[in-house]
C-alpha cells in the first residue's frame, strides 16, 4: 500500500493539471456584430480559435459592451484592460492626428481609392501604434458615409436645420462650416440622443446605420459619399510577443485572412445595405442638388488643408503620394 500511495497521489495531481497553457484575449468593438467591423472581429476570433488548438482563445464583444468606445481603445489596450480591440480610425484622431486620414472628406471616393490610401498609410499607422505598444492586426473598410436625417435634405439651406452627429473632429468641423449644428459622438453615445430627438441627423454609412436600426428614427439617407473610412484592429505587443512562435503565426495568418475578407466583403456591402434600408422604409437620395454638394465640397477642402498642417510632414507625404494617381 505504501508503494502505491505516491503513484496514486501523482495520478490524482496530474488529473487536475492543464494539458497546456491557455491564453485568453478579450477583443471588444463599439459596433454591433452585424456591422462590418463586428463581422471582422467575429471572423478573426473564429479563425484563431479554430487553429490555436485551445492554447489561445479570442473572446469578442460588441456594442461597447466592455464600456470601451473607439476613442478609448488605444488606451485600453496600452493599459492591458483588454489584449486587443477594434476601433474606428477617425475617433483615434483624438489620440494622434494621422488616424484621421481615412475619414478626410471627399478624398478617397471609391473602394479602390480607399484601399490604396490605406496601403500607403499602413507603415505610418504601424509606427504610431508601436509607440503605444501595439501591433496592427488588420484593417476594415466602411461603406461611404452619408447623412441620415429625420427630414429630407434637399438643399444647402437644409443643413442649417440639422442637429447632426459626426464621428471625428474633422467631420465636426466640416458640418459646422457647412451650416449644421454638429456634435462629435460615438455611436453608443449618439443613439440615446437620436431616440429622444435631440440629434436629428447622423453622419454614417448605411452599414453602421443599418446595424443600429437608425431607420426607426431617421428615414432619409442622403448619399453624399463623404468618405470611405476604416477601422483598425490592434493587439498589445506584450500580449503578442508572449505567444510562442507557432501561435504568433496563427494570429498573423488569421489577421491577413480577415483583412482579405473585409476588403472583399465591402464590394457587395453597399447593395446589401441599401436593400435592407429600403425594406425598412428608408428613402435613399442619390441625386443631390448642386448647391448642397458644393457647400460640402468647400467645407471639406478647408478641413483637408487643416489636417495636412496638423499631421505634419508624414501626413503631407501620404496625401502627396495619394495624389500621384
Amino acid at each position: 500500500m505504501r508503494r502505491l500511495m505516491p503513484a496514486a497521489a501523482l495520478t490524482l495531481s496530474l488529473s487536475f493539471a492543464p494539458a497546456f497553457a491557455q491564453t485568453v484575449w478579450e477583443m471588444p468593438t463599439e459596433y454591433p456584430a452585424t456591422a462590418i467591423p463586428g463581422e471582422g472581429v467575429a471572423s478573426f476570433a473564429r479563425l484563431v480559435n479554430e487553429r490555436a488548438g485551445g492554447r489561445l482563445t479570442i473572446t469578442p464583444s460588441f456594442d461597447a459592451a466592455k464600456g470601451i468606445k473607439s476613442a478609448g481603445m488605444i488606451a485600453a489596450v496600452q493599459e492591458g484592460k483588454v489584449a486587443a480591440g477594434d476601433a474606428f480610425a477617425g475617433a483615434l484622431g483624438s489620440v494622434h492626428s494621422l488616424f484621421g486620414l481615412s475619414s478626410l472628406p471627399f478624398l478617397a471616393t471609391s473602394i479602390d481609392d480607399a484601399k490604396r490610401l490605406t496601403d500607403l498609410a499602413k507603415p505610418t499607422y504601424a509606427k504610431v501604434f508601436a509607440g503605444y505598444g501595439q501591433r496592427i492586426l488588420y484593417t476594415t473598410p466602411w461603406p461611404a458615409s452619408g447623412i441620415w436625417s429625420k427630414e429630407v435634405v434637399t438643399s444647402a439651406k437644409d443643413l442649417a436645420g440639422l442637429s447632426i452627429r459626426t464621428y471625428d473632429a474633422t467631420s465636426t468641423t466640416v458640418m459646422t462650416n457647412a451650416g449644421a449644428k454638429a456634435v462629435n459622438l460615438s455611436f453608443a453615445d449618439a443613439m440615446p440622443k437620436v431616440k429622444d430627438g435631440s440629434v436629428t441627423a447622423v453622419l454614417s454609412s448605411g452599414d453602421g446605420g443599418a446595424g443600429r436600426n437608425l431607420w426607426q428614427f431617421l428615414p432619409h439617407f442622403s448619399e453624399v459619399n463623404y468618405a470611405l473610412p476604416i477601422s483598425l484592429a490592434t493587439v498589445g505587443l506584450a500580449a503578442y510577443e508572449a505567444l510562442p512562435a507557432d501561435l504568433r503565426q496563427v494570429v498573423d495568418e488569421a489577421a491577413a485572412e480577415t483583412e482579405r475578407r473585409q476588403w472583399s466583403a465591402i464590394r457587395t456591402r453597399l447593395d446589401e445595405n441599401y436593400a435592407r434600408m429600403r425594406a425598412n422604409g428608408v428613402t435613399i437620395h442619390a441625386d443631390l442638388p448642386a448647391d448642397l454638394r458644393q457647400r460640402l465640397a468647400v467645407a471639406g477642402k478647408a478641413a483637408v488643408d487643416e489636417w495636412r498642417i496638423k499631421a505634419g510632414p508624414e501626413g503631407a507625404a501620404i496625401l502627396d503620394a495619394f495624389a500621384k494617381r
